[in-house]
């Protein structure tokens, strides 16, 4: 993907300054000029830059007094003083209360201007890049938390359900009662054996390397229908599909094979077996440059309020104790690995419809 353009304001009450710094890197750099310190305050309210430059000689107030002024409010862009005249004075004060990274004499010389941009930049950079690390790091901090307390609650669930049955069975001497017995047994272990799988696809997608490859949706689909259609709670569900793939779609095969594993599941799993007819049909529109996929079903349908929850880690809409907690959370965060977007619409008693558009991974 191309990197965004170094975005630079440039402040100085001299118009012929504004214009040639302009017309001497435009090419480089995304600049926004103007002579007023007043005009510059409402750019930066309306707009993020990298780079602020401002001459320090200007009629309101100096070019110190700007980055001393705008420093707490707009504190991520790195600030360059311009200034014409040596004054030690005004040096320390740049330093101590406009928190300035680099002076530029004038007349500026361009190498000298484009490497200080260059390293005023690099510095920007690797503190927006620390600062997004933080926040990733904080964010995992924080569900690996949730993770340990709710996995070991749910691991031990199913663990002692099956083993209070166990204890019962072998109080009971009749065979069909011990047959139910058995089933209720089948039931847990399949739901711990399902949170086991989810445990893995969550390890998966976030620790494993993408391998970016040409995806032939046909294929995929057919892999994930041979591992769902010999399941007890397919029953009589019909699924059907309309895959319509022009060219090359590049992506994360593995991530992929996640989404459309736990969003088939959950259609199987929350369907209602009242009606007659119960589906889940899935489509896709696949380009060289982006994927549009879709999964509705009839199934029991999401409550309103649950609908802008469901993908948080370990939430259960409607309190039901039938899923994990963490397939969509799965999904959503698989999405998020792949810069896509996901949304739902949903209705109790009609359905659901899962949206997904994914752009293409160039290699």
């Amino acid at each position: 993907m191309n990197e965004k353009p170094i975005t630079i304001l440039y402040i100085d009450d001299e118009e012929h300054n504004l214009h040639s710094f302009k017309a001497s890197f435009r090419k480089q750099y995304d600049i926004t000029i103007t002579a007023s310190v007043v005009e510059a305050e409402e750019i930066l309210e309306k707009k993020d830059f990298c780079i602020i430059l401002a001459d320090q000689r200007m009629p309101v107030m100096s070019g110190v007094q700007f980055f001393e002024k705008i420093r707490l409010k707009f504190p991520k862009p790195i600030r360059i003083l311009i200034t014409g005249h040596t004054d030690i004075g005004a040096a320390i004060d740049a330093i101590n209360k406009g928190e300035v990274f680099r002076f530029i004499d004038k007349p500026w010389d361009y190498k000298y201007v484009e490497t200080a941009i260059s390293n005023a930049y690099e510095i920007y950079k690797t503190r927006e890049d620390l600062k997004q690390r933080n926040s990733e790091l904080q964010k995992a901090n924080e569900e690996l938390d949730k993770f340990v307390y709710s996995a070991s609650h749910d691991l031990r669930a199913p663990l002692m359900s099956v083993l209070g049955i166990v204890n019962l069975a072998l109080l009971e001497e009749d065979v069909q009662s011990q047959n139910e017995y058995l089933e209720l047994i089948r039931q847990s272990v399949k739901k711990l054996d399902t949170f086991i799988i989810n445990i893995i696809d969550y390890y998966k997608n976030a620790r494993g390397v993408p391998v970016v490859t040409d995806i032939s949706f046909d294929e995929l689909v057919t892999e994930v229908q041979a591992t769902i259609q010999y399941l007890p709670e397919y029953g009589n569900l019909k699924m059907t599909t309309d895959i319509d793939q022009s060219g090359n779609f590049q992506s994360d095969v593995m991530k992929l094979r996640i989404i459309f594993n736990n969003l088939i599941n959950n259609a199987i799993k929350f369907q209602d077996k009242s009606k007659p007819d119960p589906y889940v049909h899935l489509t896709v529109r696949s380009t060289p440059t982006e994927a549009r996929i879709t999964v509705a079903d009839n199934g029991l349908g999401i409550k309103e309020s649950d609908q802008d929850k469901i993908f948080r880690m370990f939430y259960r809409a409607g309190a039901t104790n039938s899923g994990s907690g963490i397939g969509l959370y799965i999904v959503h965060e698989a999405i998020s690995k792949l810069e896509g977007q996901i949304s739902v619409s949903s209705k109790i008693g009609e359905g659901s419809v899962f949206e997904i558009n994914i752009p293409s991974i160039r290699k």
